[in-house]
């Protein structure tokens, strides 16, 4: 059951769009989900957890930032720690997914390195996107990462490439499509990647504050931009998850896990929080990661 919507009051001076999405959230009912802020056991100490995924078997897999611990942690749902490892492999830790085969993904948007194991994180495969000639800062390299149902994966090369890279499975660079710019088919930062059951592409084109969509060939298909300032990307079977804000206040100062019907867009219900990353676990947990360096978990 939905939960009731929220008295929406205008704040001063801010752009339209902003209004509108603030009127969107008002109007849209909360999911009947309650926070629980997951403790680890063994303590372990974090800094920013930059993303979060669930295996078949409900297993948490965390990617964090810190340096008092290891980049991917393993837990149970409880917490519980089972192992761990990645010390000294990463830059900056970025986005971690399990594709349909069990293994574990990760993204690295300071070296662009996509990396591949096993659940019990033997290295599998190691990708490398060509950063840009010129970098501009730390954040320079790809940001997600998608699987598509022969195999192949997408890269999301976010950060200064904007452009979205697809990979043969033994990770032969097929080709590349998308270039910077605001127009259909064009991306500021995309910094998140999903793809459908269909092998529909979804890309949340951040700076942009869109949703795009593309076919198998990464053809543009279609855009939202009644969402905001799109972070992250997760596609269900009968929907697709966001995790957003609007584009005038800092990142992470506010946002909404908002999920969407695949088709029309329609948001059909919201969580209240940021979301750097978003996974969402088939028993209807969502998680996603926070500073200083905390899992939370949606539970219904």
């Amino acid at each position: 059951m939905l939960l009731a919507v929220t008295a929406w009051a205008q704040k001063p001076d801010e752009p339209a769009e902003t209004v509108a999405l603030r009127k969107l959230v008002a109007a849209t009912p909360r999911l009947p989900h309650r926070m629980v802020d997951l403790k680890l056991s063994p303590g372990t100490e974090m800094e920013m957890v930059s993303s979060a995924a669930v295996d078949a078997a409900g297993l948490i897999y965390i990617l964090q930032r810190g340096t008092k611990a290891d980049p991917v942690i393993v837990a149970n749902p409880d917490g519980t720690v089972l192992r761990s490892w990645g010390r000294g492999l990463y830059t900056i830790p970025h986005s971690i997914r399990i594709d349909g085969e069990g293994n574990v993904w990760t993204v690295d948007a300071g070296d662009s390195h996509i990396r591949k194991f096993s659940a019990h994180g033997r290295p599998l495969l190691d990708v490398v996107v060509k950063l840009p000639e010129k970098p501009k800062g730390a954040f320079c390299g790809a940001t997600d990462v998608a699987f598509l149902r022969d195999g192949a994966f997408l890269v999301a090369d976010g950060y200064q490439n904007a452009r979205v890279v697809e990979f043969s499975r033994e990770g032969k660079r097929v080709k590349q499509w998308g270039t910077a710019g605001t127009g259909p088919g064009e991306f500021h930062t995309p910094h998140g990647i999903a793809v459908d059951a269909n092998d529909r592409v979804y890309v949340a084109d951040r700076e942009n504050g869109r949703v795009q969509w593309f076919d198998r060939e990464g053809r543009y298909r279609g855009m939202w931009t009644h969402t905001g300032k799109a972070f992250s990307l997760k596609v269900t079977d009968d929907s697709v998850w966001i995790g957003t804000q609007p584009r005038n206040v800092p990142n992470g100062a506010e946002g909404w896990l908002m999920r969407l019907d695949p088709e029309s867009g329609k948001v059909q219900g919201l969580i209240e929080s940021f979301g750097h990353s978003i996974e969402v676990a088939a028993d209807g947990r969502v998680l996603t990661g926070r500073r200083p360096g905390s899992l939370l978990v949606f539970a219904r």
